[in-house]
C-alpha cells in the first residue's frame, strides 16, 4: 500500500524542484540584465562631433590669423574740394589702416607705404628753343598724348630703399615711370631724344609744383594706422583725382588701394567758366566790351582827376 503512494507523489516533487530551478535561472539572469545596463549606464558615451552650419562657422581669420596676408586699406579727408575765386590752394589727408598687420608697434618698419596721388591727364607740347641768329627761337617740339596735370609722391622712405626698379616702373612709382605717354608719331626719335624732353616736361611740373615728392612724409600711429598730408597749389587743374596707395613688405608689393576726389568749382567762378565754354562767342565779346568799358571809365576818371 505505502509504494503506490510514494510513487504518485515523486513527480509533483520533481515538479516543484524543476520549477524553483527555472525560476532561481530566471531571477540571475534578471540580475545579471540589470546590472549590465546600471554598468552601460555608468559609463560615458562620446558625443557626436558639433556640425555648426555654415552661416555660424567662424571666419578663417578667427582660426590662424598670423597666416592671413595684409590688406591696405585708405581714404582721403575730403572727397570733394571746392574751387572759388579766392582758392589757393589746399591740403589732402590720406589716411588708412593695414588689415593682418604683423607690426607690434609704430617703430617696428615693417611696412612701407607710398600714396601717389595724380590728377587728370591731358596733352601737352614741350618746345625745345634754339638760338638762330642770336634769337631764341622754338626749333624742336614733341607732342604728348597724356600727362598728369598734377602727380604727388608721398612715402616713408626713398623709393630705391622701398623696392627696386622694376617693381616700381611696373607700379609706374617715380618721376621716371610716371604715365607720361608720347605720341606714336614721336616713336621714330632717338630714345635719348625723347628722355630729353620728357625729364624737361617734368622739370617744369615740378618747378610750378604740380609736381612733387615727398619722403618720409607717411607716419604710422600704431601698429597698423597711418596718415600722410598732400600739398595741392592753387596753379592745379581743376578735375577728378585719383589716389593710390601701396603697401611693401620687405621689398615687395603686398597690397593697392585706390580712391578719387574731385575739385570742382563753386560760385562765380563756376558761372564764368559754365558760361566760356557754352557761349564761347558771347563771351568773348562780353569780355571785349568790359574791358573797353573800363578802359572809357579810367580814362574818364583819370581826365576828371587832372581838372
Amino acid at each position: 500500500m505505502t509504494r503506490p503512494s510514494q510513487k504518485r507523489q515523486w513527480p509533483a516533487v520533481s515538479g516543484i524542484r524543476f520549477g524553483l530551478l527555472v525560476c532561481a535561472l530566471s531571477m540571475l539572469f534578471a540580475a545579471d540584465a540589470s546590472a549590465q545596463r546600471r554598468r552601460e549606464r555608468a559609463t560615458p558615451q562620446p558625443m557626436p562631433p558639433l556640425v555648426l552650419p555654415k552661416s555660424m562657422q567662424p571666419p578663417p581669420a578667427a582660426q590662424n590669423p598670423t597666416q592671413l596676408p595684409e590688406v591696405v586699406q585708405a581714404d582721403v579727408s575730403t572727397r570733394r574740394v571746392a574751387v572759388t575765386s579766392s582758392f589757393s590752394g589746399t591740403e589732402i589727408v590720406v589716411f588708412g589702416a593695414v588689415e593682418n598687420s604683423r607690426q607690434t608697434s609704430a617703430e617696428s618698419g615693417i611696412y612701407d607705404i607710398v600714396i601717389v596721388v595724380s590728377g587728370t591727364p591731358s596733352r601737352l607740347i614741350a618746345r625745345k628753343k634754339s638760338r638762330v641768329a642770336g634769337i631764341w627761337l622754338n626749333s624742336d617740339s614733341v607732342e604728348f598724348l597724356s600727362v598728369p596735370t598734377y602727380y604727388s609722391i608721398t612715402s616713408t622712405r626713398p623709393l630705391d630703399e622701398i623696392a627696386s626698379p622694376d617693381l616700381l616702373k611696373a607700379a609706374a612709382i617715380g618721376f621716371d615711370h610716371a604715365p607720361l605717354v608720347i605720341s606714336p608719331a614721336e616713336a621714330e626719335r632717338p630714345a635719348a631724344e625723347l628722355k630729353e624732353f620728357r625729364d624737361s616736361v617734368i622739370r617744369l611740373k615740378r618747378k610750378e609744383k604740380l609736381f612733387q615728392q615727398e619722403e618720409y612724409s607717411v607716419a604710422f600711429i600704431g601698429r597698423s594706422l597711418f596718415r600722410a598730408s598732400v600739398d595741392v597749389p592753387a596753379n592745379v587743374t581743376i578735375g577728378g583725382f585719383e589716389t593710390k596707395v601701396f603697401l611693401f613688405r620687405n621689398g615687395e608689393l603686398v597690397s593697392r588701394h585706390a580712391t578719387r576726389l574731385d575739385l570742382e568749382r563753386e560760385g562765380v567762378e563756376n558761372a564764368l567758366h559754365a558760361f566760356a565754354y557754352r557761349y564761347p562767342l558771347s563771351y568773348g565779346i562780353a569780355t571785349v566790351i568790359l574791358a573797353i568799358s573800363a578802359g572809357l571809365l579810367a580814362s574818364t576818371l583819370f581826365r576828371r582827376g587832372a581838372h
